[in-house]
């Protein structure tokens, strides 16, 4: 009898096993300016990960910041060193989302479906036991002083258990990222096909948003949809980062916006004021630039 019970008992540990080998981990990549990191950009890591997790046939293992490089060349994009230092500070406390400057410290605008490419090849030589760490990218005139204070930043956990294949990166980000596929020239065509068909959108919408619809009506969009997964934010949130600059320009309080390390960050610096947001003014856009010369071409 004993031995029967044994085996009952096992039986549950098995199946536990079994579920979690047969579940393909996922590593969610975050791009953007991050001018500056809100409290609502982390939440969309918390989201998509609860909704990923819930599913039961994803795991999510990791959350990687990337902020974009200066080349992106944005109206009021202050510098990467002070954007990635802010990331930083924010994700201190979290045990699995970390911020990663591979694509800050880029000296062109990297377009986002070489940052995944980038990315998953990484995990890719670290799953088959090759880890390897990509050039350091020296940008001229960077601040010591951004060094120095990324020494301070602890290093997060490495990914888990390893499963078959190795884990697989996803494009995290909001619905306004979706229907800027729509933009002319902001996106090459066939970039949007490999992001959505070989990598996958992991896409937080908000209530009155048709995220759907505009999937519906967009053929390659459609053409992948088992390949974009629409997590719905329940608990709405309407931080910006364009909001928490107009109130730091105004000289109001941004405390609960963003992590109170950021608030701090950002008053021992003066980041952000009515001079700030000038620059880049009248500057195309990089992906707009370099997609519409190559449309001419």
């Amino acid at each position: 009898k004993g031995g029967v019970g044994a085996l009952r008992l096992d039986q549950p540990l098995q199946i536990l096993g079994m579920e979690n080998s047969a579940k393909t981990e996922v590593v969610l990549l975050a791009c953007g300016s991050f001018n500056p990191i809100t409290n609502m950009h982390l939440r969309l890591f918390e989201l998509a990960k609860d909704h990923m997790n819930g599913t039961g046939k994803y795991r999510v293992v990791k959350g990687i910041i990337s902020p974009v490089s200066d080349a992106y060349r944005k109206k009021g994009l202050i510098a990467a060193h002070h954007r990635v230092i802010m990331a930083e500070l924010a994700t201190k406390s979290s045990t699995w989302v970390e911020v990663d400057t591979w694509e800050s410290l880029q000296k062109e605008w990297t377009e986002t479906a070489k940052v995944l490419r980038h990315h998953q090849e990484k995990l890719e030589a670290s799953n088959g036991g090759h880890q390897q760490d990509p050039p350091v990218l020296e940008r001229p005139g960077r601040k010591r002083k951004w060094t120095e204070q990324r020494q301070d930043f602890t290093q997060k956990k490495v990914l888990g258990p390893k499963t078959k294949g190795g884990p697989k990166v996803k494009l995290l980000c909001g619905a306004d990222l979706l229907e800027s596929f729509g933009v002319p020239n902001l996106w090459k065509s066939e970039d949007i096909a490999q992001i959505v068909g070989h990598y996958g959108l992991v896409c937080v919408t908000r209530a009155g948003n048709d995220a759907q619809k505009f999937i519906y009506e967009s053929d390659v969009l459609w053409q992948h949809q088992n390949n974009i997964h629409l997590v719905r934010e329940w608990v709405t949130n309407d931080i910006s980062s364009t909001k928490v600059r107009q109130a730091l320009r105004r000289g109001l309080s941004v405390r609960y916006l963003v992590p109170d390390l950021v608030q701090e960050y950002i008053e021992k610096h003066g980041l952000y004021s009515a001079e700030s947001e000038e620059r880049n003014a009248g500057v195309v856009l990089a992906p707009l630039r370099r997609n519409a010369a190559g449309a001419d071409a």
